[in-house]
């Protein structure tokens, strides 16, 4: 019993840092413009191919190998993040220069440092990730604001009640199915086809937030 409870718990870890393997390779595209981020839902799926409707309203084909890295998140809640955590949030700069929080993703401690900085996103005008160290949390009116360091800097963080906030679930090429939202890091050759480096999919009930 205590074997197996032992390889579940590896299979768990591994899977979580997978998964924040995944979100710090998307995060790296933002700062190297290699790699592309693919938000979408399945419409169809083989062992070999993934056909993404994307959010922008295109359709998408995109290469897998059973060697694709795949993970999903799960729901935790606000007050879940504490002073010492390590998250990675997207977030958008108002008028006033104060970030509000769009998801915030708390990472296992086998994955701290991943993606770690402060750098623009691709979720709209004004968009950023912050990948840091929660320094301080305050309970606001309505939510919490966060100070959030990382390498070169600080930043003040507003998280409102209603935001998700997740962290990492395993996930397995069996949940890559017709009508789930995933969030795909790719690669484009120069014959035009996408390949996945990897793969979050939506898992019961929760979708990538990113």
């Amino acid at each position: 019993m205590k074997l197996s409870r032992t390889r579940t718990v590896g299979t768990f870890a591994a899977a979580a840092l997978s998964a924040a393997c995944l979100l710090a390779s998307a995060q790296a595209s933002a700062q190297t413009a290699k790699p592309s981020r693919i938000r979408g839902a399945i419409t169809a799926v083989s062992p070999t191919e993934l056909t993404v409707h994307r959010n922008s309203g295109d359709d998408v084909k995109i290469m897998i190998t059973d060697k694709t890295p795949v993970g999903a998140f799960k729901n935790i809640k606000l007050s879940d993040i504490k002073a010492g955590s390590f998250i990675g949030t997207a977030a958008t700069t108002g008028t006033d220069g104060k970030l509000t929080a769009r998801e915030v993703v708390v990472f296992p401690e086998s994955a701290r440092g991943q993606g770690e900085g402060h750098y623009d996103w691709d979720l709209g005008a004004n968009s950023t990730m912050t990948n840091g160290n929660v320094d301080a949390e305050l309970k606001a009116a309505n939510g919490r604001n966060l100070t959030v360091s990382y390498k070169g800097g600080t930043s003040q963080i507003v998280v409102p009640d209603n935001v998700p906030v997740v962290t990492f679930a395993p996930a397995t090429h069996a949940d890559l199915l017709a009508g789930k939202k995933v969030f795909v890091v790719a690669t484009k050759g120069s014959d035009g086809m996408w390949t996945a480096t990897r793969v979050a999919v939506e898992k019961d009930g929760v979708a990538p937030p990113m």
